[in-house]
């Protein structure tokens, strides 16, 4: 993948770090699934179509609440190993790749759709009236992000400057508490019903968080073979100084619930 505004235009390719990401990203805390279910969606026989689903972390993590599943993402990697880690839990999800874009379905199928730490990713004139679509009267888009506070925590500052020093081109360090990005094109066909942020701490190891890191789009998703090595290297080193063997790291969440403004 390649954006001019991401990453000054560096490519990157979520594929690379598929195996990392399958074990180490799986890291969102009870209170952000709680705040899903608390919208009263994805649960209860709803069909919920999930956008970037990469391993498949929110169908799997939802699946027991009873919501009918189906995952896309644009990364083959990704995807098999989201249907690898579904079919070990004997999970039930229907899992394909494709553009976000290219993803169809006919009209009014789904109840829900989810975009979890992606939707700066895509083209939001083209899957504003797609999605719109293949809601249903009264169906909702949920948007939704988690992100660590660098100038909050010191390990995660510490970890976001490693990261600027191999690859000075990643533009996602920084991170403050703010409302998750909701593309100007979507509220032509969506009326926006709730945004809200609030702030949990998540738990790592030193090998967890490691693990984490490397599986960001800075690192594993960027990095050749020799800036990955020096990375690791020095990243390792400053977790045995710094970091207890387990430590919590500070986090927030932010939500933003749209509403499919079609009329029947």
């Amino acid at each position: 993948m390649q954006f001019s505004d991401i990453d000054n235009g560096k490519v990157f390719d979520w594929g690379n770090t598929s195996k990392d990401y399958a074990k180490y990203r799986d890291i969102y805390p009870d209170e952000f699934y709680q705040s899903i279910l608390d919208l009263g969606l994805c649960r209860d026989g709803q069909k919920v179509l999930d956008i970037g689903t990469g391993t498949g972390v929110l169908p799997r993590n939802m699946y027991r609440y009873g919501a009918k599943w189906i995952g896309t993402d644009i990364s083959e990697n990704q995807i098999e190993q989201a249907k690898r880690l579904s079919a070990e839990n004997g999970m039930e999800i229907e899992f394909y790749a494709c553009p976000a874009e290219e993803v169809d379905y006919p009209d009014n199928t789904f109840d829900v759709i989810t975009v979890c730490q992606c939707i700066w990713y895509l083209d939001a004139k083209v899957i504003a009236e797609r999605f719109a679509r293949m809601l249903k009267p009264g169906g909702k888009l949920l948007i939704l992000y988690m992100g660590w506070l660098p100038y909050e925590d010191d390990i995660a500052g510490k970890s976001e400057e490693i990261i600027l020093k191999h690859n000075p081109n990643w533009s996602s360090y920084g991170d403050t508490v703010h409302p998750v990005f909701v593309p100007e094109e979507l509220l032509a066909s969506f009326g926006k019903v709730l945004q809200k942020e609030f702030r949990v701490d998540v738990s790592f190891t030193r090998d967890s968080w490691h693990g984490r890191m490397r599986a960001c789009r800075g690192v594993g998703a960027a990095m050749d073979e020799t800036q990955l090595k020096a990375w690791n290297e020095e990243h390792i080193r400053m977790l045995n100084e710094n970091a207890p063997e387990e430590f919590d790291v500070k986090h927030y969440i932010s939500i933003a619930e749209l509403q499919v403004r079609k009329q029947r």
